[in-house]
């Protein structure tokens, strides 16, 4: 173990409250310590409560003492994304279109769960504006950074969680994904990160953009993803989507091991444009699944390029966000949000109802292959981060977010699960991601194979100077 509080991962931490070696609230204000120090630099928090913190952290320390602990995460402090509500706390979007007004008086399901377990939360992490984007800035907060670069996106639109976890400012971050969100900024920043089979996590109220939103968690370490999972997942009638309500703890699911697993692997999905030096990292990842025991095979899931299939649900999902808004909030909108929102509104009836027939379809097909394989290896980005503050790299020529991650959408559509687990750093010094796709509801698999390959290949975080 580290001997900063701070540096601990969830799992490490539960372990020294049990044996008093540390309790909730030394660990609690080492956090707060760092979130002094870092945030300033990342912006990665729109807010951070830290009397509320540590009154939760003396009252956990007291159930401690008596051992007696509320929850599996009592005393692990948590942060939670600037898009899901939270009680007390104004949840704002990342926009200038909504208030501090309350009434702040009901936590979304994920947020009830983690509190009945016990967590300190923290505050909440930046967003862009309505989670519309693949980078995270917005007019509300300006812009955050990656803690390996801070020149650099750390990504979107879970990027506030993405840089907090990257800089050790707190083990156990809440991320939602409706295009990458999760997994996108985890590749940028080295950390892991689960998006979930699709109502996995039960959310309320349900995303703008639909069915293709998922929540999850966001660590350092997939023990502690496992662990949080283990708690998000857990019951809320509020959500219609969600899936019937099981007891999995998902921990049970690390350690296992993958041997004779038949894993299927492409490097491109049949169509994308792939930095070699991220290529090289990926194919070496999918090359340990070999010395794991597992049967590597190089194949296209023969998707094809689904962009324009995801652009009409992203779009219309924006329109609609914007529908309601008055003429004076939608000019205080981010102006490629307008932009989508106004591309969105002119899609047909007729466009979206061919978009969703085609949807099932590239779902069936999805679902096909994963009767041949137990998991699907990609890159997670084809490119690593680019300059903070933009929504496509410099030159590059993309005219929007989605045409620099082709390898994380396709998920959503599908609503498998699916995780980012870095593999190496490229010669700039950036991290490098490798996604692990799994069967639709087995998320187990997902984690199975992370912990095996990080036992192989630990999580390596940037040296801050500490």
């Amino acid at each position: 173990m580290e001997s900063d509080p701070a540096l601990f991962s969830a799992t490490e931490l539960l372990s020294t409250y049990s044996q008093k070696t540390l309790s909730p609230v030394e660990v609690t204000k080492a956090v707060l310590e760092r979130i002094e120090k870092y945030n300033p630099v990342f912006n990665a928090f729109r807010i951070f409560d830290a009397d509320s913190a540590l009154n939760e952290a003396k009252a956990s320390e007291t159930r401690w003492s008596q051992g007696k602990p509320c929850g599996l995460v009592d005393g692990i402090p948590v942060t939670i994304k600037d898009l899901v509500a939270t009680k007390g706390w104004s949840t704002r979007r990342g926009s200038l279109t909504t208030s501090d007004d309350g009434p702040w008086d009901e936590d979304a399901p994920l947020v009830a769960r983690l509190r009945s377990h016990g967590a300190i939360l923290l505050g909440k992490t930046t967003t862009p504006e309505y989670g519309w984007k693949g980078v995270t800035d917005s007019p509300l907060t300006g812009i955050t950074r990656n803690p390996w670069d801070p020149a650099k996106t750390p990504g979107g639109s879970s990027g506030g969680a993405a840089a907090a976890a990257a800089a050790c400012m707190g083990p156990l971050h809440h991320g939602s994904d409706g295009g990458g969100s999760i997994r996108m900024p985890s590749g940028y920043t080295g950390i892991y990160g689960l998006k979930p089979t699709f109502g996995r996590v039960p959310t309320w109220p349900a995303s703008g953009f639909g069915t293709l939103s998922h929540q999850g968690p966001m660590t350092r370490t997939v023990d502690d993803a496992a662990l949080m999972l283990t708690v998000m997942a857990e019951a809320d009638p509020r959500d219609w989507y969600a899936l019937p309500s099981s007891e999995i703890n998902w921990r049970d699911s690390i350690g296992r091991s993958v041997k004779g697993w038949r894993i299927a692997y492409s490097p491109d999905l049949g169509h994308a444009k792939v930095d070699p030096e991220i290529a090289a990292l990926v194919k070496s990842a999918a090359e340990t699944f070999v010395t794991l025991g597992a049967h590597i095979e190089e194949v296209d899931p023969g998707l094809g390029n689904q962009h324009d299939l995801f652009r009409t649900f992203w779009y219309t999902g924006a329109a609609r966000l914007q529908k309601t808004m008055s003429t004076d909030e939608l000019e205080l909108l981010d102006p490629g949000f307008r932009e989508v929102g106004i591309e969105g509104a002119d899609i047909t009836l007729d466009q979206y109802l061919n978009a969703n027939s085609e949807r099932e379809i590239a779902g069936t097909k999805l679902n096909q292959f994963f009767a041949k394989y137990d998991l699907l290896l990609t890159p997670t980005l084809p490119i690593t981060a680019f300059e903070a503050g933009e929504e496509v790299p410099k030159d590059s020529g993309m005219d929007r977010w989605t045409r620099w991650t082709p390898f994380s959408y396709p998920f959503n559509l599908g609503r498998h699960p699916a995780a980012s687990i870095p593999c190496g750093l490229c010669s700039n010094g950036l991290p490098a991601g490798l996604q692990i796709v799994g069967p639709m509801n087995r998320d187990d698999r997902v984690l199975t194979a992370s912990r095996a390959y990080e036992m192989c290949h630990p999580i390596q975080l940037p040296d801050l100077n500490d």
